[in-house]
């Protein structure tokens, strides 16, 4: 959206270079990336990031006035963990990057969840492309490698012994999401441990390493919840349910309270009008909507044309929502003349003792289908796929 930043990029771009790129993070996280990297990254205008941190600041203060009640009400009782905490520790906001009846560019809220997603891989895919663009050096996030890795340092590991601290996921190996592990495990000396090797003694949980059983104290948890009833046949000694000397970083309950639940409940220009779908009214018209599954993840169950037969069908309405459609504008040219559409979403943590959430990066959707999944592209697109923005701030 920054014109001479494009064209200046699109002029310099070579596959070697994207090649480069994917060499780099390569390199930082022992394994190729397992989702597609897109080529490019976007430039954002001032007056649009703006418009973005706005929004994202009045749906925080929306969120902060929620009762912890009202909230409470998103778990699934089966899916209840307890020693629940009064904040997240992570928090993300996704918006489409759209284009209003005036022509301007603004945000659209998709959705927001309290889920940690890619830390450590968006800082290292911004160092990729810095590394190889040197125009892009005066438009990097000013938050240096040192302080980025200390803050999420201070928030996952804490006061303790990183030995202590674990990165929990279900088979981490094979989630397409694993170079983030590895890198996370680099930058901050924790190790990455699957739900089926944690030991649970009383209260107490382990692990082993090296012939040896090393306490758990607290748990960087990467593991969707609802997800595991979703493995036949799946063996593990803990049970998320069961009470355990463990400090959550995030309370499994977050995933539930900060998601699509409450989109209903917000109120802003960027944020679409969404309805529960048991409270869908009359004069609105359901082509005008998108279907989603209060709790889905990485876009499964969306219906982007609902249909009465497709509602019909649902028998809990309670667990599905309406949501306003928006259009993505196509804005970011390839060196073809083809355009992209994207979706950034903001990355926050949250301190335990602090207010509110801090930004630390953003990581950015690129697309050219109808909707952000590199699976629904032609398998010949270029600039589709996790990207990163630079602004001129």
């Amino acid at each position: 959206m920054i014109p001479k930043y494009r064209k200046q990029f699109n002029a310099e771009f070579s596959p070697k270079k994207y090649q480069n790129i994917l060499d780099h993070l390569q390199e930082e996280g022992g394994i190729y990336p397992q989702f597609r990297v897109s080529e490019s990254p976007i430039f954002l205008t001032t007056e649009f990031i703006d418009k973005l941190h706005g929004a994202c600041d009045s749906i925080i203060s929306q969120i902060k006035e929620m009762s912890p009640q009202e909230l409470d009400l998103a778990i699934p009782d089966d899916c209840r963990v307890p020693n629940d905490t009064l904040q997240p520790h992570f928090f993300t906001i996704d918006f489409g990057i759209c284009q209003n009846e005036k022509g301007e560019i603004v945000p659209e809220l998709i959705e927001l969840q309290s889920f940690p997603t890619l830390y450590c891989f968006q800082k290292e895919l911004q160092n990729a492309f810095v590394s190889e663009y040197d125009f892009l050096k005066p438009l990097k996030t000013p938050k240096s490698d040192e302080q980025y890795y200390q803050e999420l340092r201070d928030l996952i590991v804490g006061d303790e012994n990183p030995e202590n601290v674990i990165l929990m996921e279900i088979f981490p190996d094979s989630q397409k999401t694993n170079i983030d592990f590895y890198l996370t495990k680099k930058r901050l000396g924790i190790e990455i441990v699957c739900l089926t090797k944690v030991k649970k003694e009383g209260r107490k949980l382990y692990y082993e390493k090296d012939g040896r059983k090393i306490q758990i104290k607290r748990i960087y948890n990467r593991v969707i919840f609802d997800e595991i009833n979703k493995i036949p046949d799946l063996k593990t000694e803990f049970d998320f349910r069961e009470e355990a000397d463990v400090k959550w970083i995030t309370h499994p309950n977050w995933f539930f309270k900060i998601s699509k639940f409450i989109l209903p409940k917000l109120t802003h220009e960027f944020v679409p009008k969404s309805y529960f779908l048991n409270d869908f009214p009359k004069h609105e018209n359901l082509e005008d909507f998108v279907l989603k599954p209060l709790f889905s993840f990485a876009g499964s169950g969306v219906n982007l044309t609902p249909t009465p037969k497709d509602i019909e069908k649902i028998e809990d309405r309670t667990n599905y929502i309406l949501q306003r459609k928006v259009e993505y504008a196509p804005l970011f040219e390839d060196i073809n003349g083809e355009f992209s559409k994207a979706e950034i979403r903001l990355l926050y943590i949250w301190n335990e003792d602090s207010d509110k959430p801090k930004l630390m990066e953003h990581l950015i959707r690129m697309t050219k289908a109808a909707m952000v999944n590199v699976d629904f592209n032609k398998k010949d697109a270029i600039w589709i796929g996790g990207s990163t923005a630079f602004t001129e701030r």
